[in-house]
């Protein structure tokens, strides 16, 4: 592979993120109910973050999990994926419990990815965001992407987001 691949625990001034572990999943249930998705079980559950976890170390990216330093509870998670992108320029991909928004957290966790991800070697990241999704825009902005292009799928507008790193 020839990139770095990035830790699997980070630290930032408010934040600890790690690897997904089996106490998540609960967390991870809860994130797929609120945005709308049909929620798994929490055997489901269990087993999706059992499969991050497992091909995180192969891949050299991978999402983590977010936490209040010195607390237990989850609050969503951060990292890179391919998404629509691909291993060489993946995409940053985040996601909050509702309770968890409006602190700051997304955009001090995201923070912390690019920095990790420059450190990969890496030379760029995207990400994709529904037209809809001001938020996220918002975060984006704060670490130093910009918008590049649209595009469209069956479900509408995608705006493609990128930073030079």
């Amino acid at each position: 592979m020839p990139y770095q691949p990035m830790p699997f625990s980070l630290e930032t001034e408010r934040l600890t993120l790690a690897l997904w572990d089996d106490v998540d999943a609960a967390g991870y249930r809860e994130l797929v109910g609120e945005r709308g998705d049909e929620m798994p079980t929490l055997d489901g559950a269990r087993d999706e973050v059992r499969e991050a976890r497992e091909n995180a170390p192969g891949r050299g990216i991978h999402c983590m999990t977010l936490r209040r330093r010195g607390e237990d509870e989850f609050l969503g998670y951060c990292g890179l994926v391919i998404g629509r992108a691909t291993i060489e320029e993946p995409e940053i991909a985040y996601e909050l419990l509702r309770r968890a928004h409006g602190n700051g957290y997304a955009t001090e966790a995201a923070a912390a990815i690019v920095d990790a991800a420059r450190a990969t070697g890496r030379k760029r990241l995207w990400s994709t965001v529904r037209t809809w999704n001001t938020p996220s825009f918002r975060v984006l902005e704060k670490i130093g992407f910009r918008r590049d292009h649209t595009t469209t799928d069956d479900r509408g507008d995608i705006v493609w987001n990128v930073l030079d790193l």
